[in-house]
């Protein structure tokens, strides 16, 4: 079965649109779903399933579980929800429009909980100037880390996906003197090259996927974000399973070796959620693991 292939399309749209929803209804599940999953192209909108949605129909895909609770000393909020759409396209409006739609027809079993407009920042950066996503692996590369192999109907062909919702003190981060800023990251702003000299706390050495046994690569495919609640990265990374994100997190908050990723002292997740994003059928999403 072929992936959502807006999953891995390069460039990633200029606007993106997070919606995530709350089961209100199990009775009118199924009809909101038959409305739904025709309109899933996997480009323009992309459908995630959280472990409380498989769980409330008395189904389980294999590899999918609930955001970790992990016991750190910094945080790492789960807020795991029951469905996601990811809207994508050039236009902020027309997503706004779309979204809109959806809310509305998804309202009789889900209700919506969160919302996050995310865009693109310089081609790909994040809002502290770092090129995001530099090692992220490419073509047939990225399909062996990002989507699930083999022939099982329903499950080959699907993703799994992390999403957090990173807010950034960039009030803080520019008051650093650069060379501080790079070791934080790990990379040099003015050329993007990777620092032989950097502290083990850089992020880049945190979270080097080459580093992790078995290693850990994911495709990320994160944009910039602005709100009331102010700024950062909306953190997207897709795996053939959670694994990899999951390793990668533990490191990155001490867990493996209690050494913190620099990260944190700048910016914090304020969210935290696993989706699993089914394969495409002959039209919209593939649910037959959920609803077969």
């Amino acid at each position: 079965m072929p992936f959502q292939p807006g999953l891995l399309a390069t460039p990633v749209p200029a606007h993106a649109r997070h919606l995530f929803f709350a089961l209100d209804s199990l009775e009118a599940l199924p009809a909101v779903l038959d409305q739904l999953l025709p309109q899933v192209d996997g480009q323009r909108l992309i459908l995630g399933i959280g472990a409380p949605l498989a769980k409330a129909l008395g189904r389980e895909v294999p590899g999918l579980r609930s955001f970790p609770q992990l016991d750190a000393m910094v945080e790492n909020p789960a807020t795991q929800h029951a469905l996601w759409l990811w809207l994508r396209g050039a236009e902020r409006g027309e997503l706004f429009l779309r979204a809109q739609a959806l809310q509305q027809a998804l309202a009789p079993a889900l209700r919506l909980v969160d919302s996050v407009d995310g865009f693109l920042h310089r081609g790909g950066h994040d809002l502290t100037g770092y090129e995001d996503g530099t090692e992220n692996p490419v073509d047939e590369d990225a399909v062996v880390a990002a989507i699930v192999p083999g022939d099982q109907p329903g499950l080959a062909g699907s993703s799994f996906a992390a999403f957090q919702l990173w807010k950034h003190d960039l009030e803080y981060f520019k008051s650093l003197p650069q060379a501080e800023q790079d070791n934080i990251i790990g990379r040099r702003l003015s050329d993007n090259e990777e620092l032989d000299d950097a502290p083990e706390s850089a992020h880049v050495k945190r979270t080097a996927q080459e580093s992790f046994e078995p290693e850990a690569f994911v495709v990320r495919r994160s944009v910039a974000w602005t709100d009331e609640r102010g700024a950062g990265l909306a953190f997207v990374a897709l795996g053939f399973s959670l694994d990899a994100f999951e390793v990668q997190l533990r490191r990155m908050s001490g867990l493996e070796d209690g050494v913190i990723d620099g990260l944190y002292r700048f910016s914090r997740p304020l969210t935290g959620g696993y989706y699993w994003c089914p394969p495409l059928a002959e039209v919209g999403a593939d649910l037959r693991l959920l609803l077969g």
